[in-house]
């Protein structure tokens, strides 16, 4: 089974170990990496991806893991 392991840093995005590689249908972009870091405040200009938007609007989130098995 594969796992694919996500890590939400406190106040900051979810960051995915890789290798990894993220393509969504909204982004303009691929980004392929050891790490990956997703957005989870919702504020950056490159949704999905983090783009340090978060620190600007003060977002306050807990830390969290997530765990998916293919």
């Amino acid at each position: 089974m594969a796992e694919l392991k996500l890590k939400a840093r406190e106040n900051g995005p979810w960051m995915v170990r890789g290798p990894a590689e993220c393509t969504m249908a909204e982004a303009q972009e691929t980004i392929t990496g050891e790490t990956v870091y997703l957005c989870r405040c919702g504020a950056s200009s490159r949704k999905p991806f983090c783009d340090g938007a978060h620190r600007k609007v003060g977002v306050e989130a807990p830390s969290a893991e997530l765990v998916l098995i293919q």
